[in-house]
């Protein structure tokens, strides 16, 4: 289901997750499963912290291939990132995205902050199954 035709999917389930970012940058926080398309509706970032800023990274693995019939990729890479380095200072709350961002089945979402426990990732989220 690598491009499906999400007019026919089964089920349209919504939901929310929400991690505390470790200092490592490269964390795997969702992996698509196979039949599956997530669309993440929105991101937010909230720095708990209230002395210091933090930077955080978000980034999706597998982006090799257009998503769509009729279009084909120039120049796609393996890894893009959604947020990079974003300084967010402290005590304060970031909207890193409010558009909807489509992850196909084996897409890897992975980030960190630049300090470990400071940073609160938050999205929003439906997952269109075809299986």
């Amino acid at each position: 289901m690598a491009n499906p035709n999400i007019v026919a999917v089964t089920n349209i389930l919504g939901g929310n997750l929400g991690w505390n970012l470790s200092a490592t940058a490269t964390t795997t926080l969702v992996t698509v499963a196979a039949e599956k398309i997530l669309k993440i509706n929105r991101i937010t970032v909230a720095n708990v912290d209230g002395t210091n800023a933090a930077d955080v990274s978000l980034f999706v693995d597998g982006l090799t291939t257009a998503g769509a019939t009729g279009l084909s990729a120039t120049g796609a890479s393996a890894t893009v990132y959604i947020a990079k380095t974003i300084s967010v200072p402290a005590d304060a709350t970031l909207v890193l995205s409010d558009t909807p961002i489509y992850l196909m089945e084996g897409d890897i979402l992975k980030g960190g902050a630049s300090a470990a426990s400071d940073l609160d990732l938050f999205i929003s989220y439906e997952v269109l199954d075809d299986a």
